[in-house]
């Protein structure tokens, strides 16, 4: 079941999301703040990206563990990882185990290159700056 509400802030949707883990805010914030240059289809700058992991389940750590060790901190790239689950490209089931593991593991049964691929070939405005952008700090 979903966490955030239609009556959340976006600061209380990020809260409630990161479930205390700072590791997980950095994505967020980031997905907040650049979402929109990587992927300006997305009509909500990015909270597209928070709701689809609310919807899947994918919580605190669990989201450090995606952006930090599947997606090795790139952002474009774990915007499209969510956005191949919303496309149908990837099994929202799959990600949310994937995600689970803090052994580096998920990094096998997620296949980021793939799926940014395929999101790039169906999204053309998709990340248009090709990792000059998005890249972890």
């Amino acid at each position: 079941m979903s966490r955030i509400l239609g009556t959340d802030s976006t600061m209380s949707a990020v809260a409630k999301m990161v479930e205390g883990n700072m590791g997980a805010m950095e994505p967020l914030v980031r997905m907040l703040q650049e979402g929109r240059k990587i992927d300006p289809d997305d009509g909500l700058s990015g909270l597209s990206s928070i709701l689809m992991l609310d919807t899947i389940g994918i919580y605190g750590t669990d989201i450090y563990v995606l952006y930090s060790d599947i997606c090795n901190k790139d952002l474009a790239k774990t915007i499209a990882v969510i956005r191949s689950v919303q496309l149908g490209f990837f099994s929202s089931g799959l990600l949310k185990k994937a995600c689970s593991y803090q052994d580096y593991s998920g990094r096998n049964i997620v296949p980021v290159d793939e799926l940014y691929l395929k999101v790039k070939s169906v999204q053309p405005n998709f990340d248009l700056q090709d990792g000059v952008l998005h890249k972890g700090r």
